[in-house]
Order: structure tokens, then C-alpha cells, then sequence
């Protein structure tokens, strides 16, 4: 492939923008008297909580629309066998968006908390809170890494330089301007690159649409062309894998920092709830020229283009049908800016991971589990330390390791399986302690963990019911390769499992420690019988000093005989709507 000058000034041109806005994002913040005063650490995290419907609708449309999604979502609609019916991103995300909305954005917001881990933290105790820290932190170093990967292998595509290279730029430039400016950069940045993907993908669809090796996509949607119909189908058997997989996306979309980083910079509780429902329209708008681009992909005669007589699905190249379809579809100028809108996908999603990972880190393992008396000033060189360390991480993953997609994919499955259970428990159920949430933690990993992962060869110990042996066969070598498929929707079951875990021995041990048939010595975790233990984070670092809420001693609170059976297991003040609840009320400690 010959190498694209043009498409390197169009690189060039692109990022200079991208730093420049994020730049002048970072100086507004400061001039504006954002960077003074003592609480720089929580403005870089949540942005002084004053994200407008325009800028926050953005930024939270960006939380989800990365590089995995445009590219993913083409993947599946072009894929022989999945097609439309199986590219469940777009709904599922967005679906995500509003049940968050509905649900979890309120509380959250209302409460003041910096980071998502904090009500964990409050009231699990800080052990609980770095355990938690870890399937959340591995999510997002994981997908960081994945879309950093995808870029480079875009690159090569479309632009035939150096992969490695262009990795490594366009990380450096995300952290560089996440650096100076935190939430604020990433928030202006993400406005910018989301015209970006909007602008370049839907130039591009016209032109690949009136190439002479595309059919009528409205024909292949429904007829067999070149490839079985993109429309795609659903098989009766597989109708348990598919809900597993879309409840994974819908459910497991809600408990991540990124998204509730967004949530907690709303300005107010009910503007967190709108820019979820307006992240969730825009999802669905983002994913459609996508859509196109993997219909298109699936009606072309290949061995009429440039790219050669096999079709991508026969190379093993069905995950780089995007960039394919704009290289071998599009005029070499056309290209170029469907190569801009990629590039911007993927660093709208590396910048919004990276800060939300180096917040979990600097806020609820630096300073509430170890230093809590740390300056503010202290704190921001901590994030601004874990900020370039994480994302040199995420860099050194996506060029040195081959399973990034697999690694990424099943930490997304742990954040699904373990930190939603945890968050409905510490949300919505009354009572629940750190030894039920240890329950929950374990049942939760070994049920997954013994489903195996096909993308990283990992065998199953725990074989469910309607488990199938599969064989994948790699085109490109001529090679086998057989692995099992769980058929039986056990990641959701294990979601449950490990949900019911956490509530069954909660209540078992408040009920053997209070009856005294265990010990009260034998409450080493401190989590039912301590009255002031150590290991609860102090209401004072975990609430914002903005929000007028009046925080007074925590005492512990006994549940009145009378009380109905819904008001005894269901934390029914957090639905109310009363946005200036205190968060004491989130705390369950019981004599």
C-alpha cells in the first residue's frame, strides 16, 4: 500500500484541532476561576458540576459512541449468520442510558457523591470500596486499550503508516489535554469529535453506496446476493444467548464511572436525568450510518474493488469492514474523513476512561482508603500522576497484547456480574453489609469465571445447561479451533446469583450477631455490630461541600416492628423525589 500524504495532513490537521479545543477548554476553566480554591480535585473530576444540556448531552452521547461501538456495530450487521438482528450495541447502550436515567442518576446526583464508588465505600467500608475498584478499573483500562488497538489497525487500513506510531500519538494527546483540563477538556473535546464521527461517516455513505460493486442494500437486506441477508435472524436456540447478552449490554452499561462521571457533573439531579435520555437518542442517531456502512459491506460484489477477490468475512477482516469500506469504496479524499471521524470515536472514549479510572483511583484508594486527611493539591498530582500512568497502560496493552478485545470483553462481563448487583444492593436494598457484599463479589467471579472465555481460551469448570461445542475456522491459516459455547444465559444468572448473595448474607449475619448466637467479637469486618467503625468512610470526604447538605452524625437505626414488608427490605427514600436527601439516609447501620 502506498503511502497517503494527504491522509497524514488530514491526521495532522485533525489532532492539532482536538488539542487545541481541549487546550482552550482547560484556560476557559481557569480563567473563569474554576482552578481556584480548594477543591481543584473535584472540578477536574466532575467539573464543578455546572455541565450545560448542550455540552452535557455530548459528552454523555460520547461516554458509549467510542471506536468499539461505530466499528463493532458495523462488524455485526455485516457478519454472515448475526446481522442487524445481532448488533445489539445501539439498543442496548441506549436502553442503558435510560434506565440509568430513571433509576440511578437521581440518587447518585442527589447525594453529591464525587465518584461511583463512593456509596460503596460509605457503606461497605474502605476494603469493600478497593476490591470493587478493581473489575471497575480493569473495564476501563481494557477498553481503553481495545479502541486504542482498533485505531491502529484503522490506520493501516486507510493511512499506511506506522501502527505503532499512530498509537502512540493519539494517546499522548488524549492524556496530554485530559491532563491540563480533566473534565472540562474531555467534555469540550467529546462536543467537537462527536461532529466529527457524525460529519465523516455520513459523507462517506453516499459514495460507498453508489459504488458499482454495491447492490441495493434494501435487496440483500432480505435476499441472499453475495452473503446471507444483513437483516439477519435470530435462531430459536439461540434466542437465551442473544437476552444474555443484550441484558449484559443494557444492565451492564449503567455501573460505570465514565457514565457517572457525566451524571455527577449535571448541575442537578434532574439534568443528570435528561442528558441520560438525551445520550440515549444519540446513541441511536450515532449508530445509523454505521449500520449503513456494515449493510453496505454485506451487498458488495468484493471482487470488484481494490480489495481483492475473497470478501473480508474470507480474510478474517470482518472487524475492520468499517475502515475497508472506506478505503476500498470511497474516493482516497472521502476516506480521509470517514479515517477522521474513527480516529475521533476512538479518542472521545481513551480520554473519558483514562480520567474516570485515575478519579477511582486518586479520590477512593489514595485519599479515602489511605490518606484521608491528603491536600487537595496532593490529590490532584495524584490524578494527574494516574492519569499518565493509566494511560500509558492502556497504550502499552493495545501494542503488546494480542487479547486486548477478549481481556476487555470479560471485564465487561465483571462489571456486569459484580458491581451491578452491588449497586442495586447499596442503592435500593435496606441492610445490606460488607460481609454480604463479599458473598456477593465471590459467587458472582466463580460463576463467570467458570463459564470460560472463549476470547482468551479460557475452559469452562462449570458446564451449564444447552452448552454446545463450537469450531471456528480461521481462513487466512486453514486452522480448527473448537471451543465451548453457553448457551444458557449464565452471565445474567450469575449477575442474580451474585445480587441475592449479597441481600441472603446481609441478613444472615445481622440476624446472627444481633441474636447473639455469634459473637460480637467474631465481627472482624465491623460491618453489624461496630457502631463507629473505622472501616466507614467519613460521610465528610465523600460529599461535596456544594451541595448544601447538612451532614450530622451517623447513628445507627433501628427498623420499627410495624413497618411494612417493603419498608424493611427496600430503600424506598431514594425513589422519592427529594433531591436533597442526606446521605446519611443511604447508610444501614443497625444495633
Amino acid at each position: 500500500m502506498a503511502f497517503h500524504a494527504e491522509g497524514l495532513v488530514a491526521i495532522v490537521i485533525f489532532y492539532l484541532m482536538i488539542l487545541f479545543v481541549g487546550i482552550w477548554a482547560a484556560w476557559k476553566n481557569k480563567s473563569s476561576g474554576g482552578a481556584e480554591g480548594g477543591d481543584r480535585s473535584e472540578r477536574i473530576m466532575v467539573g464543578g458540576r455546572d455541565i450545560g444540556l448542550f455540552v452535557g448531552g455530548f459528552t454523555m452521547t460520547a461516554t458509549w459512541v467510542g471506536g468499539g461501538y461505530i466499528n463493532g456495530t458495523a462488524e455485526y450487521v455485516y457478519l454472515p449468520g448475526f446481522g442487524l438482528a445481532w448488533a445489539q450495541a445501539p439498543f442496548g447502550y441506549a436502553l442503558s442510558l435510560v434506565v440509568g436515567g430513571l433509576f440511578f442518576a437521581k440518587p447518585m446526583r442527589s447525594r453529591g457523591y464525587v465518584t461511583m464508588l463512593d456509596p460503596f465505600q460509605q457503606i461497605y467500608g474502605k476494603r469493600m470500596g478497593g476490591l470493587l475498584f478493581i473489575p471497575a478499573l480493569m473495564g476501563e483500562i481494557f477498553w481503553s486499550a481495545a479502541i486504542l488497538s482498533a485505531l491502529g489497525a484503522t490506520l493501516s487500513v486507510i493511512v499506511d503508516i506506522d501502527i505503532n506510531m499512530a498509537v502512540v500519538i493519539s494517546a499522548l494527546i488524549a492524556i496530554f489535554y485530559t491532563l491540563v483540563g480533566g473534565l472540562y477538556s474531555v467534555a469540550y473535546t467529546d462536543v467537537v469529535q462527536l461532529f466529527c464521527i457524525f460529519i465523516g461517516l455520513w459523507i462517506s455513505v453516499p459514495f460507498a453506496l453508489s459504488h458499482p460493486a454495491v447492490s441495493d442494500i434494501t435487496v440483500t437486506a432480505k435476499e441472499v446476493i453475495y452473503q446471507s441477508p444483513w437483516l439477519g435472524n435470530i435462531d430459536p436456540k439461540d434466542k437465551w444467548l442473544w437476552a444474555d447478552n443484550f441484558c449484559l449490554l443494557m444492565l451492564g452499561g449503567i455501573p460505570w464511572q465514565v457514565y457517572f462521571q457525566r451524571v455527577l457533573s449535571a448541575s442537578s439531579a434532574t439534568y443528570a436525568q435528561v442528558l441520560s435520555f438525551i445520550a440515549a437518542f444519540g446513541c441511536l442517531v450515532m449508530a445509523v450510518p454505521s449500520v449503513l456502512i456494515g449493510a453496505i459491506g454485506a451487498s458488495t460484489d468484493w471482487n470488484q474493488t481494490s480489495y481483492g477477490a475473497l470478501p473480508p468475512k474470507d480474510m478474517d477482516q470482518s472487524d475492520m469492514i468499517l475502515p475497508i469500506v472506506l478505503q476500498h469504496l470511497c474516493p482516497s479524499y472521502i476516506s480521509f474523513f470517514g479515517l477522521g471521524a474513527v480516529s475521533a470515536a476512538v479518542m472521545s472514549s481513551a480520554d473519558s476512561s483514562i480520567l474516570s479510572a485515575s478519579s477511582m483511583f486518586a479520590r477512593n484508594i489514595y485519599q479515602l482508603a489511605f490518606r484521608q486527611s491528603a491536600s487537595d493539591n496532593e490529590i490532584v498530582w495524584v490524578m494527574r500522576c494516574t492519569i499518565f500512568v493509566f494511560g500509558a497502560l492502556a497504550t502499552a496493552m493495545a501494542l503488546l497484547t494480542g487479547s486486548v478485545y477478549g481481556l476487555w470483553y470479560l471485564s465487561s462481563d465483571l462489571v456486569y456480574i459484580i458491581i451491578f448487583p452491588q449497586l442495586l444492593s447499596v442503592l435500593f436494598v435496606k441492610g445490606t453489609n460488607t460481609y454480604g457484599s463479599v458473598a456477593g463479589y465471590v459467587f458472582g467471579l466463580l460463576l463467570r469465571i467458570g463459564g470460560g472465555e472463549p476470547y482468551l481460551k479460557l475452559p469452562p469448570f462449570i458446564y451449564y445447561p444447552g452448552w454446545v461445542t463450537q469450531e471456528k475456522i480461521h481462513h487466512v491459516t486453514g486452522d480448527v479451533e473448537y471451543f465451548v459455547q453457553q448457551r444458557f444465559p449464565f452471565k445474567t444468572m450469575s449477575m442474580l446469583a451474585s445480587f441475592l448473595a449479597n441481600v441472603a448474607f446481609s441478613y444472615m449475619t445481622k440476624y446472627l450477631f444481633e441474636s447473639g448466637m455469634w459473637s460480637h467479637k467474631y465481627d472482624f469486618l465491623d460491618a453489624v455490630v461496630s457502631k463507629h467503625s473505622d472501616e466507614i468512610m467519613d460521610k465528610d470526604t465523600l460529599v461535596s461541600n456544594h451541595d448544601n447538605i447538612i451532614l450530622s452524625e451517623i447513628t445507627p437505626v433501628r427498623q420499627s416492628l410495624g413497618a411494612s414488608l417493603a419498608g424493611t427490605f427496600i430503600n424506598s427514600e431514594i425513589l422519592s423525589d427529594d433531591g436533597a436527601s442526606s446521605p446519611e439516609e443511604l447508610v444501614i447501620k443497625n444495633d
